[in-house]
């Protein structure tokens, strides 16, 4: 039985769409129903000619810790075409929400990893609370980025991420900023003024104005087709297949460190 939904959508007299990951106890982090949902969402809120504009948010304290670990460990568990589904879901998403053709701005008001910082990515802007602390944690794992990867380094550029993509360094807002993951760092109570200055220009366009101009700068910008898709699918399987990845995901379940984990 599915259990209650891992969103709460709401939309104002302007057409302004709140979609906020709603697992707050788990620090919103992603499971196979949010994975669905959120492609639902981003599918269905593009094709509403009453939105204009969506902000993607958390609940709570967190904006998104990554992948749901009871979801990864399942992972583990399960055969090849079952790996290959989950991983394709995730990808399917992640693309749903970067070609949705509202402008989507996101509102990081709390700490994002791994996937977290993959949602992040496909926002046309994002704009953090200052306090927040970021990092693509995979590798920690003995997992990598790979659906999110083209993602990430078509945000920040090859030469930026590459300096958070394999260390799972967690890094704050400011450097976030420095590496083009976000465009503003601001005080905590100054996080709805910033979102509000950004949504409030896209009130004023053509909205189908506006989803052409995105289409053609994605276009324009790094290649992520059907080709590139299928290469990360395939690279997070053959992760979640590793004998580092089933190390590293039991050593995080048994509270104790991976083999490869030093005194740093």
């Amino acid at each position: 039985m599915q259990s209650e939904t891992t969103l709460q959508i709401d939309v104002d007299a302007r057409g302004v769409a709140t979609l906020a990951l709603a697992r707050p106890a788990k620090h919103n982090a992603m499971s196979a129903q949010m994975i669905a949902e959120l492609t639902a969402a981003a599918d269905r809120l593009g094709r509403d000619p009453g939105v204009r504009v969506i902000v993607l948010t958390g609940q709570g304290r967190s904006f998104c810790a990554g992948g749901d670990l009871g979801w990864m460990q399942a992972q583990m568990r399960a055969d090849a075409a079952t790996r290959a589904r989950e991983a394709t879901a995730l990808a399917r998403m992640l693309q749903a929400i970067n070609t949705c053709p509202r402008p989507v701005i996101g509102r990081v008001q709390g700490n994002a990893f791994g996937g977290g910082v993959g949602l992040i990515s496909v926002c046309d802007v994002a704009v953090a609370s200052r306090e927040v602390k970021l990092g693509l944690t995979e590798t920690r794992l003995g997992l990598i980025p790979a659906t999110i990867g083209p993602y990430v380094i078509a945000r920040m550029g090859e030469a930026k991420a590459r300096r958070v993509f394999m260390s799972a360094r967690v890094f704050g807002a400011q450097e976030a900023v420095d590496l083009d993951l976000l465009a503003r760092a601001v005080e905590p109570d100054g996080l709805d003024a910033a979102v509000e200055a950004e949504l409030v220009p896209y009130l004023n366009v053509a909205p189908g104005a506006v989803a052409e101009a995105k289409a053609l700068a994605r276009r324009l910008g790094p290649v992520i087709d059907e080709g590139v898709i299928a290469e990360t699918i395939e690279a997070l399987v053959r992760r979640w297949e590793s004998k580092e990845a089933a190390e590293g995901i039991a050593a995080f379940f048994e509270r104790r460190k991976a083999p490869w984990e030093g005194n740093g």
